[in-house]
């Protein structure tokens, strides 16, 4: 398993993320098997032990993958589809269900309850989920030329909006609770302006703007209906084809360096499987991230082109900031 000891104490003892993680159990294998000479108890009188039962990779046979939904249901089991083949080609399973969840937390309760495996979501919720031994993180992707990107404020370009501070009174939108550029790092920087942000993203009172939570996507999308006067979202969201700001709008405030987002598994999976998963998407062909027609350049691509080997550790500037919102595991029911 990945060292989430180090992780949590980087966290502190009294650290929001830390408030109810919990030592990780090892439960790998030897639960009292048969198989001893003595015959204490087994009510047998010189047979042959019974044999241990072979162990069924990740549990069922299946290697459930979870996507979280930053793209219509359609889009993403299409973009996803090689990633489901190439797992399935290289793991010791029957097959790879692609899951679409209703959201980030949806993602973590299922992996860390057992009954997923294997999932994509950002660097905020997995942070969130390390410390409260929902899943482990293996995997850093990259994207749009970086390991890092970006979260901005936006607004549209004729807006009255010079400054964040301009957004006291005003309605603004967010992508997903858990989200780290469109909800932790926007929050922040609203804080940092002198904003009162309440108990956000746990509790929608008592701050200095109205909040409305829903996706990147959806979120840019009130703000180009005129819905909202910003919207706190990841900076590609805000993007257009050629890697410019979409025309209408502008930034008022960004901030780049957060860690791209990871790959993340069940903390209920062995070494070994979580290993397993590892190296088939590290030694992955390009193919894999071309999606279902396998042409590049199209619609079905993945956002990512790469990945290389994370920990937990790699997340910690998003522990910090979550920190100073004292921001608390609660989020994760919500």
């Amino acid at each position: 398993m990945t060292n989430r000891r180090k992780f949590l104490k980087t966290v502190g003892a009294t650290g929001a993320l830390g408030l109810v993680a919990g030592c990780t159990s090892g439960g790998d294998g030897g639960d009292g098997g048969g198989g001893g000479d003595g015959g204490d108890g087994d009510g047998g009188d010189g047979g042959e032990p019974t044999p241990t039962p072979t162990p069924v990779p990740f549990g069922d046979g299946r290697a459930t993958f979870y996507m979280s939904p930053s793209e219509p249901q359609s889009l993403m089991e299409a973009q996803y589809q090689p990633v489901k083949e190439q797992l399935q080609s290289e793991l010791d399973v029957n097959r790879v269900p692609l899951q679409y969840a209703a959201g980030y937390s949806a993602v973590l309760q299922t992996l860390g309850g057992g009954a997923g495996d294997i999932g994509e979501t950002g660097p905020f919720a997995a942070a969130l989920g390390v410390a409260n031994d929902r899943c482990d993180i293996i995997l850093q992707r990259f994207g749009y030329g970086s390991w890092t990107y970006a979260s901005v404020i936006v607004t549209q370009e004729d807006s009255d909006i010079e400054s964040l501070s301009d957004l006291e009174g005003e309605r603004v939108a967010f992508a997903d609770r858990l989200s780290a550029s469109g909800a932790l790092y926007p929050l922040y920087m609203l804080k940092q302006a002198g904003l009162s942000i309440g108990d956000l993203p746990n509790d929608t009172t008592d701050a200095d703007f109205t909040p409305q939570f829903s996706s990147h996507a959806e979120a840019f999308a009130a703000l180009e209906r005129g819905q909202v006067a910003a919207a706190g979202v990841g900076k590609f969201i805000s993007l257009n084809d050629d890697r410019e700001l979409k025309s209408g709008f502008r930034y008022v405030k960004e901030t780049d360096g957060i860690p791209r987002a990871p790959i993340v598994v069940s903390p209920e999976l062995s070494d070994e499987e979580q290993n397993a998963v590892k190296e088939a998407l590290i030694e992955a062909p390009e193919s894999m991230y071309l999606g279902e027609d396998g042409e590049a350049d199209t619609d079905d691509d993945l956002w990512f082109s790469d990945v290389r080997e994370a920990s937990n550790e790699t997340y910690e500037p998003v522990v910090e900031v979550a920190n100073e919102l004292g921001i608390t595991a609660e989020l994760l029911d919500q």
